[in-house]
């Protein structure tokens, strides 16, 4: 999830944005921005940075691979309407017996 130390620091810099007269709340005001920020980004279903990155990764290799597969396939494909394609030829080329 989110690193809870970013969760920290945006409920510090909340805190530290209530007016001076109003510094004896501070501690409870960072502890309830802290859990509000935490519910709502658990409500988000967010992914880390890392989990993210090693998906990414992921993907790539998958792109990778499927390219080279999609080549392979054209290849055979390729040998296969070719070869066809002769037998055709050769028959076509082959004089007729019926005449």
């Amino acid at each position: 999830m989110i690193d809870p130390k970013a969760f920290d620091d945006l409920a510090k810099r909340f805190a530290e944005a209530v007016p001076p007269g109003v510094r004896q709340f501070q501690a409870e005001m960072e502890k309830n921005a802290h859990a509000a920020l935490q519910a709502t980004f658990a409500k988000l279903d967010l992914v880390t940075r890392e989990e993210f990155e090693v998906q990414q990764g992921v993907l790539a290799r998958t792109r990778a691979k499927l390219e080279e597969l999609e080549k392979q396939v054209a290849e055979l494909e390729a040998k296969a309407t070719g070869g066809k394609r002769r037998k055709t030829a050769e028959k076509s080329a082959e004089p007729d017996s019926s005449e």
